[in-house]
């Protein structure tokens, strides 16, 4: 009886993860044996593209004649798409993915125990005749060009053999990694994803794995490959990573690139500069883990306003701790030259996938939440942080859980013996559920403590965190509730909020005017291909937050990291609308932003919070009812800015860029960081588009 139940113990295991592994299929190819399912792939392949495919006029106007290789995938969700195709008639490609975009879903290859995307490669000839019944020979898919799927097959190494026969590689595009964000990065990415059903848009930044669902990146990349360069120096420039290796249990890549910037505003500053140096280095360690390292060496001289801020952005509760002040978005600064700054900056991450539904990363960097250029939820403008991230994605939910171990820099907070920077906590979640097939709603909970440790309790994923807070005593935490939305309004129209509630006064909800009504509001829409022009996209957005929304009687417990917001980049106690023209063409990109708004500053010869320093206690208030957005020492903000980029490397971004840019900040009273002026700024440069600078505050 012991033999039979150890027979059964190692046994039933073996039986129940037992491999399974086969090619995608039709749905009539359900019955087929599995020895046939190729033939029958193939076949069905074969009729349905000859059935739909219709020859170009273009291509029969010149009476082109030749041949030519389709390389297609067919996706982990079950979709046909085009990899790449040599062929001198973009309208060629069109149709080839109008037809592919034509075709069912269909079942995935099976390898693994898991779905995968699997490459085939289709040879077609012009002209076509399929009256005459000539395809046979011209579009039959030769089984020594198609990728096959064998017991133990490394698929990975497959798709870089294949991809390499093409061009180049790109190996990030099969990993666990996140693509880096930048608005003008994301627009082709989200609006693949807001045209598909059942996806989640706000957690930012994308996994790899997770647009190469709707988007074909590695066909996005191959357009800008020119195959024609074979030096060294010219596929480095033009088309590769610096350094890049695979095997087959791992890869890795390392790139030095540039961020050089040169200038001039209308100040008597002689010239405006950025100089950084930066090391990257990215990879993965079999199937489920990846890592990613950046390390940032800069110096810069910014325009005017933005200097003044780093020097003097407020003494006494900003200037951090051994530096001459803060780099907005990056770190702590020392001085370098003459009138310039030294900020170095390192980020990088762990990210591991155990399986189709978890992803968990440990690193230092940034996150974004929400749809729009800004979010209230949590924002990529402040320098980066130590943070522990979950995602869960299953069904119709995404669960993001994010612990953030920030610090407050200031140097009135420092310890006096060894000057370290308190140490603040920072725990959130965010659930993202799919209503239907248009609307998404999002819920939103975020907790701030400071002490010598992070609380235990708030490492519980499933915990509402405002309980934590109530229980572990009277004002020794900060607790933040909100809730987002989108609405697919159509395929290229998205409608999105979000609102979020640092405290709101039930017993006053008659007078929005009280103290205590604390709250940040955000309304936008994106209209994606606008006005039927391809990559061109439209974008308004309307932010708004009250007095004192996102500070605390406890100034540590802000909703803040590094002495700038984990919010909106301007704080609270304003108003702004955001519009974006951006439009794209080939390898050259022009963005045209404007912002405008109304922000309430505190004045500088008194002690009174007006709520727009939420760095600053909400016991200083300025009253208890009465409170109106844009109060105190008001200014009215106007920013412009024109940016056009183009293209030259497509592994690693690398992009000339030129700008122009104007700002007008009128005040009542000059405040300290914020003087009155008026900015002109030109910057032209090369750089790799690896993150977001905002200088629009």
């Amino acid at each position: 009886m012991i033999k039979k139940l150890l027979l059964l113990f190692f046994v039933a295991p073996t039986l129940f993860f037992a491999q399974e592994e086969h090619y995608p299929v039709f749905k009539k190819c359900e019955e087929v044996s599995n020895k046939n399912l190729e033939d029958c792939f193939y076949q069905t392949t074969r009729t349905l593209f000859f059935k739909e495919f219709t020859t170009p006029k273009v291509v029969k106007d010149d009476n082109f004649s030749g041949n030519s290789t389709i390389l297609f995938s067919v996706t982990s969700i079950g979709k046909f798409q085009l990899v790449y195709m040599n062929t001198p008639y973009e309208a060629v490609k069109e149709e080839v993915k109008r037809v592919f975009a034509s075709f069912p879903e269909i079942t995935p290859a099976w390898h693994n125990n898991h779905a995968i995307e699997i490459q085939f490669k289709l040879p077609i000839s012009f002209p076509v005749d399929k009256d005459k019944g000539k395809l046979k020979k011209n579009i039959d898919i030769e089984k020594k060009e198609a990728i096959h799927l064998e017991q133990n097959l490394d698929f990975a190494k497959v798709v870089a053999q294949q991809k390499t026969s093409v061009g180049t590689t790109f190996f990030a595009h099969n990993s666990q990694l996140t693509i880096p964000f930048t608005h003008q990065r994301y627009v082709d990415y989200e609006f693949a994803m807001h045209k598909a059903d059942g996806t989640h848009t706000a957690s930012k930044p994308y996994r790899y794995t997770e647009v190469n669902k709707h988007f074909d990146l590695t066909s996005d990349k191959l357009q800008f490959v020119k195959p024609k360069k074979k030096t060294w120096i010219g596929r480095k420039l033009w088309n590769e990573h610096l350094l890049q290796v695979k095997k087959d249990d791992y890869w890795l890549t390392i790139d030095f690139l540039v961020d050089l910037q040169m200038g001039k505003d209308n100040s008597d500053i002689e010239y405006t500069y950025t100089n950084s140096r930066i090391a990257t280095a990215n990879g993965g360690l079999g199937e489920h883990l990846a890592f990613s390292t950046t390390f940032y060496e800069s110096q810069g001289r910014f325009e005017n306003y933005v200097n003044h801020y780093i020097k003097n952005p407020d003494r006494e509760l900003f200037k951090p701790v051994s530096s001459e002040g803060l780099v907005p978005g990056r770190g702590k600064a020392k001085g370098f030259k003459i009138n310039s700054f030294d900020y170095p900056v390192a980020e990088g991450y762990l990210s591991y996938t155990p399986n189709r539904y978890f992803n968990f990363q440990f690193g230092h960097g940034r996150n974004f939440i929400g749809d729009g250029y800004r979010s209230f939820i949590i924002s990529d403008v402040s320098a980066p942080a130590t943070y522990l991230k979950m995602d869960v994605d299953f069904w119709k939910f995404k669960y993001t859980s994010i612990w953030i171990w920030g610090q407050d820099v200031r140097e009135t907070l420092a310890n006096t013996n060894d000057r370290a920077h308190l140490r603040k906590y920072i725990a959130l979640h965010y659930l993202s559920l799919n209503i239907n097939k248009r609307l998404n709603i999002g819920f939103f909970e975020a907790a701030v403590s400071v002490g010598d440790q992070l609380d235990i309790a708030f490492l519980n994923p499933l915990m509402l965190y405002r309980q934590v807070e109530f229980n572990r005593g009277e004002d020794v935490g900060n607790a933040l509730i909100g809730l987002t939305s989108k609405y697919k309004l159509t395929n290229n129209i998205a409608l999105y909020t979000q609102l979020v509630l640092d405290e709101f006064s039930v017993g006053n909800i008659a007078d929005l005017s009280d103290w205590r009504n604390k709250f940040a509001l955000q309304f936008g829409v994106k209209y994606f291909d606008a006005f039927a022009v391809k990559n061109l996209l439209l974008q308004f957005e309307f932010n708004t937050a009250r007095p004192y929304t996102f500070s605390h009687k406890n100034p540590l417990l802000n909703y803040g990291h590094y002495s700038q917001p984990l919010a909106h980049i301007w704080g609270a106690n304003f108003w702004e609308t955001v519009g974006i023209i951006q439009y794209k063409k080939n390898r050259f990109t022009g963005t045209l932003q404007i912002n405008c708004g109304k922000k309430g500053f505190d004045f500088t010869d008194k002690t009174t919070s007006y709520g727009g320093h939420i760095y600053k206690s909400y016991d200083n208030r300025f009253a208890e009812t009465g409170n109106k957005i844009a109060q105190g020492n008001t200014a009215s903000i106007f920013i412009s800015n024109l940016q056009g980029n183009f293209l030259l490397n497509p592994a690693n971004k690398l992009s000339l860029f030129g700008s122009f840019s104007f700002r007008n900040f009128a005040i009542d009273t000059n405040a300290n960081g914020f003087p009155n002026n008026t900015t002109t700024w030109f910057s032209v440069g090369i750089r790799s588009d690896l993150f977001n600078w905002y200088f629009d505050f």
